[in-house]
């Protein structure tokens, strides 16, 4: 079962005495006025969102904007100077030691930049560890991690070392270790970012493929906005440890909330970042006429329709995942969407 999250006006305030400096951020006081005339250093600055279940919610920002600071606060490595943080329905705030940990261990795992592996210890061993620290017999916790290990496509490779596996085959030992404990939630702070461009897309399209199979309730960190508009079924946007929008990825795209979201989306490229369900016109609003028409799932970008629309004259019928037919996209709807590049 996928896990909702609830963070609510989370303030996280780094320097000797926090409690003193957050009234003068409450008061609006802007990230480098209180840097400069107190010391301290604003991480988050009454951070609100909510995270649905089994959806893979991604926040992005440049250095500095706050984002790994708030994915630390979902699994109390940090705690916040002021706010809520709630798992379907648990203050995780008020949890002590103990459940803390238990928390940490059958909840959720975390996926890192630079992969985090035991060099000492084998493939099957690392991807283990979690099941190794709850306590799971061997023979179970090995067939666990067997099952994770073909799951990101590294059967063969289980009794090798991290240092004998590619940087893509390491980082999927990684993603593997982190589902082996079967956790609700999936933290992934800038999981993909030390890879090649080639093994990084790689990498994503791997991960599209695990959620669609496994609908876990993944919060995705990074800096890069194709990786954010390509994973993203909600993408936050942070400056400076403040929300500016959160938002489908068509909505940033395509509604952006400011100058500085407007800057991000300047050059993207539409087409491969909306889908068939962004543009489409509901069946019941949409006036069938006996031009040729031709199916497409829901979530196909709109870069691999253009062709038949456009060279067809067809108009496309969305379908979800039954096959019923959801609403229609006409060279009308198409263009309208690529002129917004």
């Amino acid at each position: 079962m996928s896990s909702s999250i609830e963070i609510k006006n989370v303030s996280k305030i780094f320097g000797p005495t926090p409690e003193d400096v957050l009234p003068m951020v409450q008061a609006g006081a802007s990230k480098e006025d209180v840097l400069e005339k107190t010391g301290h250093t604003v991480g988050l600055d009454n951070v609100s969102m909510s995270i649905s279940a089994g959806s893979t919610f991604v926040v992005m920002g440049l250095s500095g904007s706050g984002k790994s600071t708030l994915i630390r606060h979902i699994n109390r490595l940090i705690d916040p100077t002021a706010g809520q943080i709630t798992v379907d329905g648990t203050d995780i705030l008020t949890l002590g030691k103990d459940q803390l940990q238990e928390f940490r261990r059958k909840k959720m795992s975390m996926v890192f930049q630079r992969f985090g592996l035991m060099p000492h210890k084998t493939i099957l061993e690392n991807v283990s560890f979690g099941l190794l620290a709850q306590g799971v017999d061997e023979d179970i916790r090995n067939n666990e991690a067997m099952k994770r290990i073909e799951l990101v496509g590294l059967m063969g490779f289980e009794h090798q070392y991290p240092e004998q596996l590619s940087g893509g085959m390491q980082q999927r030992v990684g993603l593997a270790r982190a589902l082996a404990t079967d956790p609700d939630v999936l933290l992934m702070d800038e999981a993909f970012s030390a890879l090649d461009p080639l093994i990084r897309s790689d990498m994503q399209r791997q991960l599209i493929e695990l959620q669609a199979k496994m609908h876990k309730t993944i919060v995705f960190i990074t800096h890069d906005l194709d990786e954010a508009l390509r994973l993203g079924d909600e993408i936050a946007i942070l400056n400076g440890g403040r929300l500016v929008q959160v938002g489908k990825p068509e909505d940033i795209v395509l509604r952006p909330a400011d100058d500085y979201v407007s800057a991000f989306v300047a050059d993207v490229n539409t087409s491969r970042v909306l889908r068939a369900r962004s543009i489409m016109i509901p069946e019941a609003d949409f006036s069938l006429s006996k031009k040729k028409t031709e199916q497409v799932h829901k979530d196909t970008f709109l870069e691999e329709i253009v062709p038949t629309i456009l060279e067809k004259r067809a108009v496309m019928a969305v379908v979800d995942n039954a096959g019923d037919v959801m609403g229609y996209i006409s060279d009308k709807e198409l263009g309208r969407a690529l002129s917004k590049q």
